[in-house]
């Protein structure tokens, strides 16, 4: 039988980078984080990767390679809407990964 926390393994280690963390901590409150956006909704479609770029810092190369990894973690999910991808954190998996944790502390 394989562990909870094995299972969590992949969204860790997406985790496991200060930017990303970052991003996702913006990604969770985007109305407070990031200005309204012509094209798609904050909160309905996600924030568009070109915001998230000019928020971090960070080259829009780098951070499509950062959005990836959390997409392919199952922490995100990408929407896109004309040119761009908009990327919006998923709420559901960040609650299991805490779940997955503290099932993990409780006594057997």
């Amino acid at each position: 039988m394989k562990s909870p926390l094995l299972s969590t393994l992949p969204a860790l280690r997406a985790l496991a980078n200060p930017h990303r963390v970052q991003i996702m901590d913006w990604l969770l409150d985007p109305e407070r984080h990031f200005p309204p956006q012509r094209d798609g909704d904050l909160v309905e479609d996600g924030v568009c990767v070109g915001f998230i770029t000019d928020k971090v810092g960070l080259s829009q190369p780098t951070v499509t390679s950062h959005m990836k990894t959390l997409e392919q973690a199952g922490l995100v999910s990408s929407k896109k809407i004309k040119n761009w991808v908009f990327y919006k954190a998923d709420q559901r998996a960040l609650e299991q990964i805490a779940s997955t944790f503290s099932t993990a502390s409780q006594p057997h």
